[in-house]
């Protein structure tokens, strides 16, 4: 391979970290201005959370659907188509007057986002699959960008809402995704379109199905139980009818039997799990930062640099050297624990506490737990699949984390406001609310910890094991 094609890849590849970088963001720059957001366009306590869900849900929900349009039309094709879609949901999430039109373009950023994450993911391994090295260190750059992302969210999120205006936390994405645009046709590799038909039908039923569940679960504390079970039935009516049109179409959305292959269920529940316990943390934290011990939107940011920095240095420097050394599967599973420990620390909030005994510890042990459990789980899941499944195996594992981060984060929204959280006047209720959500994050954790212990196959990991190891 020549030098200039070799340099062109690196380019390439930091394209892709890129994306990932910027669906991270859109995750986490909203977290600090949600104070703001709530007061400006009047979002009560039920339902603010739905600022990050609305992204996530759709984000989840359609990931199957662009990892297929990028097994058949080519992953650069819809990794352009995405980040067009991105920069209009980010222009209409900041021209937003209310909550109808702010949840709409947050909306339309998830679908875009849909798109970018599967096939970056696809054209990551066309770029780097054929050299096991190289491809841990890709996976290790592109991991860390999702901690880039949320630390360049929780800081910018910070600066642009304190000194700016929070509109401005969507209409950054508008530049970065005009430059990724202009890149992509130079730097990614062509790929040819394959016949094949695209289930929108189950597109449309696992995402409405997941819309739903969510709905159900935020809404459990306000909403009679009458409501809450009549939705709760239509989400797993349609996300049942998702699976049985699975099971019976010739080219579905989600080919069911991938799920035999060895490890893979078992890494996708992972990242399930991860996104269940990490994303909580991370909303509530924000939370308490601003609302309970009153830090300003730039001081708040500013606070969770630490976490989300040690959790890149982590990814990229330590991770893969203790895979290289233990392995995937102890790494994973040590890192769960790890994180279940932070959360721990972090669940002793006190209503007259501080950020260097109540927030600074937990943290920074979460962040080494996340570290170290996110890359294996990632490489695993990645590995493990054909390579002419890898549009759907980097869809899937991308859903299970989005979908276990919504899920998560929905539950843990209902535990915080049955435990005083809906009481924002009350600080000792609110603490009360947000520690509970905390416990349940680490009692996600934990659970995650136990089954990648048992459901991890040792021999099957050592099969592709090598895609995971430094050469």
């Amino acid at each position: 391979m020549s030098e200039t094609k070799s340099s062109r890849r690196w380019w390439a590849l930091a394209v892709i970290a890129a994306a990932q970088f910027m669906v991270i963001m859109d995750t986490s720059i909203v977290g600090v201005a949600l104070p703001k957001m709530q007061g400006e366009l009047g979002f009560g306590p039920g339902n603010l959370s739905w600022v990050f869900n609305a992204y996530v849900v759709a984000f989840g929900g359609l990931l199957l659907l662009g990892g297929r349009l990028s097994d058949l039309l080519g992953a650069r094709r819809v990794f352009a188509a995405g980040w067009g879609v991105l920069l209009v949901g980010s222009l209409v999430a900041g021209l937003a007057s209310g909550v109808g039109s702010e949840l709409a373009g947050r909306a339309v950023q998830g679908v875009g986002a849909a798109l970018i994450a599967p096939s970056a993911l696809t054209l990551l391994m066309m770029l780097f699959g054929a050299n096991p090295g190289e491809l841990t260190k890709a996976i290790a750059l592109y991991g860390a960008a999702a901690p880039a992302g949320g630390t360049a969210g929780v800081f910018l999120g910070g600066v642009i809402t304190q000194y700016l205006s929070w509109p401005w936390v969507f209409y950054l994405n508008i530049p970065i995704a005009l430059v990724a645009l202009l890149a992509t046709p130079a730097l990614m590799p062509r790929a040819e379109a394959r016949s094949g038909s695209v289930d929108v039908f189950g597109a449309l039923t696992v995402t409405i199905g997941l819309a739903a569940g969510v709905y159900a679960i935020v809404r459990a504390p306000q909403a009679g139980r009458a409501s809450t079970v009549l939705v709760g039935a239509l989400a797993v009516v349609l996300l049942a009818a998702f699976v049985a049109v699975q099971a019976k179409r010739r080219q579905p959305l989600m080919r069911l039997g991938i799920f035999r292959t060895p490890n893979l269920a078992a890494a996708n529940l992972a990242q399930f799990l991860l996104g269940a316990a990490w994303i909580p943390m991370w909303f509530f934290l924000n939370l308490y930062l601003q609302q309970v011990l009153g830090l300003g939107a730039f001081p708040s940011g500013s606070a969770l640099l630490p976490m989300t920095t040690l959790t890149m240095l982590g990814m990229i420097v330590v991770a893969p050297r203790v895979i290289a050394k233990a392995g995937p599967k102890k790494t994973l599973v040590g890192g769960m624990a790890v994180l279940t420990a932070g959360l721990a620390a972090l669940s002793l909030i006190r209503p007259a506490g501080s950020f260097w005994g109540d927030v600074l510890p937990g943290s920074l042990l979460a962040a080494a737990g996340m570290s170290l459990a996110f890359i294996p789980s990632l490489g695993i899941a990645l590995s493990s699949a054909r390579p002419e499944e890898g549009g759907l195996a980097s869809g899937l594992v991308n859903t299970s984390y989005q979908i276990g981060s919504a899920l998560g984060l929905a539950a843990m929204t209902a535990v915080a406001a049955a435990n005083g959280a809906d009481l924002l006047t009350d600080v000792a209720a609110l603490t009360d609310g947000y520690s509970a959500a905390v416990v349940g994050a680490a009692v996600v954790a934990a659970a995650g910890a136990v089954v990648a212990a048992v459901t991890l196959r040792t021999p099957g990991v050592k099969v592709r094991e090598e895609a995971l190891r430094r050469p």
